[in-house]
């Protein structure tokens, strides 16, 4: 769901996807490249993003990864369960209120 949301404004390459989770967090997420470009295959084999090579600010060769339409709506319905979990555990954690 972070990558898609990350490719929301538009393409970026894997390095930017990091930084850009990294920094919207306040480095509270770490995002480990180990795990990310597997993670960039999978959503693209499932059609949720495009990749196209370019060439990167510091003149380097880089894939730029897009977010489809398809990955467009399946954000949304990412977006509005994770809300509804926020909620949920939001609920739970809230301490119970005292009877009287």
């Amino acid at each position: 769901m972070l990558i898609l949301q990350t490719l929301r404004p538009g393409p970026a390459h894997g390095h930017q996807i990091a930084v850009t989770i990294e920094r919207a967090s306040d480095d509270v997420l770490q995002v480990d490249h180990g795990s990310l470009y597997p993670a960039l295959h999978r959503l693209l084999k499932r059609g949720w993003i495009t990749g196209t090579w370019g060439v990167s600010t510091n003149n380097r060769r880089a894939k730029f990864y897009a977010l489809t339409e398809t990955g467009r709506r399946q954000l949304a319905q990412e977006a509005t369960r994770w809300e509804r979990m926020v909620e949920a555990v939001g609920r739970v954690m809230r301490p119970a209120e005292v009877e009287e």
